[in-house]
């Protein structure tokens, strides 16, 4: 059976993502405790998932927010990144990277990307650098451990803030270190395709007692409360986490381990069904560093990945680019006047790079159903 067109949407035998969501029934016990609280806003239960997210990383501080988006957003205003700044973003990455960036009116500055790794080219990093650069916002892509530190060297010498955005790397590690705890600040994303997930919501972590407190009055409208008094002391956000969204995150946050090892493994399986496949390449992991695997994506060196993409649809299973481009994208080509060619890398992962089924539950029969289809298709795309 192949997928089936429903109006403008589609069913597929085998979907690309199925989050997890922790023991159904503990889940929906604890949400009925909270409706019957009628507390539904900012409460125990957020500071309850800060706490549990805080210890698993090893971090002072955590401060849950709507959104992963949202911490990057709070970080650099906590940090006081404005107008005359720039910003180093990989060219490679989810679009929020270099939004977050534009909106509070600093330049983000695109390096290209390691074709290996796809995180960001360390060896491009300071010859970008200017008067007017603030700090790096490196990107743990697909849950895979930018190059931290060099980038860390770079910033202590320059006199850098470092922000990782660590949406999709809970759990993984660089030589040792959690991801998101080797910068000035770590932004994580709850968002369904991700380690674990709130619907949607985000995290920041930091050692700095400093910016952790202004990012908890920022994503309050400005709110500071000191001995029963209330008063506003910045222009905030309404960008606060609801009891709900904690509640799912902290039933998922008990089974940490154990899900990040299942994507690991399931990892392995893939590459090792998939690794005879003519000209396909995996994303690599640097030495003494692990990977959990937020997404499975795989590269078709010199082959189109839109035709391999649509043959796959019509076999019933669903799949997506890896991610963008940012230079080839409507706003930023437009706004800075980019070419393809400015940044090659980043531009030949956004054309052959495709992130192909994976969660936590899936079977192995489900890895090698995908794996036939695309042996299938390894030929066949040339003709599309």
């Amino acid at each position: 059976m192949v997928q089936k067109q429903v109006g403008e949407k589609m069913s597929y035998n085998i979907r690309l993502c199925k989050p997890y969501l922790g023991d159904k029934q503990t889940l929906l016990s604890l949400l009925e405790e909270i409706l019957d609280s009628g507390f539904l806003l900012q409460g125990k239960y957020v500071e309850k998932l800060e706490q549990a997210f805080a210890h698993y990383l090893g971090t002072k501080h955590a401060i849950a927010v709507s959104s992963g988006t949202a911490a990057l957003h709070l970080s650099l205003i906590a940090l006081g990144i404005n107008p005359r700044d720039e910003v180093l973003v990989p060219a490679y990455t989810f679009p929020a990277t270099a939004n977050v960036v534009e909106l509070v009116g600093a330049k983000p500055v695109l390096v290209d990307v390691d074709s290996e790794t796809y995180n960001i080219s360390v060896d491009q990093i300071e010859s970008l650098l200017t008067p007017r650069t603030k700090g790096i916002i490196p990107v743990h892509l697909f849950g895979n451990p930018a190059d931290m530190d060099p980038i860390m060297e770079i910033a202590k010498k320059c006199n850098l803030w470092v922000i990782e955005d660590a949406a999709g790397a809970l759990g993984s590690t660089y030589k040792g270190k959690r991801c998101g705890t080797i910068g000035h600040l770590g932004c994580f994303s709850f968002h369904p395709r991700k380690i674990i997930t709130t619907g949607e919501g985000g995290m920041v972590v930091t050692n700095d007692d400093e910016l952790a407190d202004r990012i908890r009055i920022l994503r309050n409208h400005g709110m500071r409360i000191s001995e029963s008094q209330i008063d506003f002391i910045a222009a905030g956000f309404n960008y606060r986490m609801n009891e709900l969204e904690a509640a799912l995150g902290l039933i998922q946050m008990k089974e940490i381990e154990r899900i990040i090892g299942e994507r690991q493994k399931l990892g392995e399986l893939y590459i090792d069904a998939l690794k005879g496949i003519p000209g396909i390449a995996f994303q690599k992991t640097l030495p003494n560093c692990t990977t959990v695997w937020q997404a499975f994506v795989v590269r078709f060196r010199d082959r189109v990945s839109n035709s391999i993409l649509r043959l796959l649809q019509k076999a019933g299973i669903e799949a997506k680019i890896g991610t963008y481009a940012l230079h080839i994208l409507d706003f930023y080509r437009k706004k800075y006047g980019y070419e393809p060619s400015d940044y090659p890398e980043a531009a030949r992962l956004h054309n052959e790079s495709l992130a192909l089924p994976f969660y936590n539950g899936m079977g192995l029969e489900n890895i090698i159903e995908v794996a036939h289809a695309l042996i299938g298709v390894s030929h066949e795309d040339r003709f599309v």
